[in-house]
């Protein structure tokens, strides 16, 4: 009696531990770096693709109008382009320090427009500067008051609208961007780029 009871507890100590260890098993993950250009959408919300694609084609667009060559003609020199402030407007967060910095480098590398550093950036290297007055040598330290003035600011926003019924959602984005001149405050270019998204699931989350 008591080799048949031991066997049991046995058998269910065995049972356990094989639960326990499968368990283990299914709570496990995989990891798998992927190209950053690679498109992966997993829940339809803004994703860096979204950022990148937009910023490729605002900036595109914006350095095809006339106010670039205006500029140039009446100048004789590249425009200088600071980006300001795009807000998010949209329902859901966005991190929209990833777009700026995505529409800084289609502005930059594009060779068309020179381009000066933001607000932030510019009182860190100030900070610098000063520093330098005092601790490096006469003939390193830069000096103040060289800075290059912007001569347009871009600035926009991320506007979105969803429709939802069921495991059913229409997600549409809207991007808006204004090119203003410093100097005259006068808009030199207004873009728009739209996104729509249609998803479908067996059950939306918020």
């Amino acid at each position: 009696m008591r080799k048949t009871r031991g066997a049991v507890l046995l058998l269910a100590g065995l049972l356990l531990a094989g639960f326990f260890l499968v368990g283990l098993a299914g709570c496990g993950k995989t990891v798998k770096r992927v190209e950053t250009s690679d498109v992966i959408d997993l829940s339809g919300r803004w994703n860096d693709t979204d950022s990148r694609l937009v910023a490729e084609e605002m900036v595109q667009d914006a350095l095809s109008r006339p106010w670039l060559e205006d500029f140039r003609d009446a100048r004789g020199a590249r425009p200088v382009v600071i980006v300001g402030t795009v807000r998010n407007r949209s329902t859901e967060h966005i991190n929209t320090q990833t777009f700026v910095k995505d529409l800084e480098r289609s502005l930059l590398n594009s060779g068309r427009v020179d381009f000066v550093a933001s607000r932030i950036e510019r009182e860190e290297i100030r900070e610098e500067r000063k520093d330098q007055a005092v601790y490096s040598s006469e003939e390193t330290a830069k000096e103040h008051g060289r800075e290059i003035g912007a001569d347009f600011m871009l600035q926009g926003s991320i506007n979105t609208i969803e429709d939802r019924e069921g495991g059913k959602m229409v997600r549409f984005y809207q991007v808006n961007l204004e090119l203003v001149n410093l100097e005259t405050n006068r808009k030199a270019w207004i873009g728009e780029k739209q996104i729509k998204k249609f998803i479908s699931r067996s059950r939306l989350g918020p």
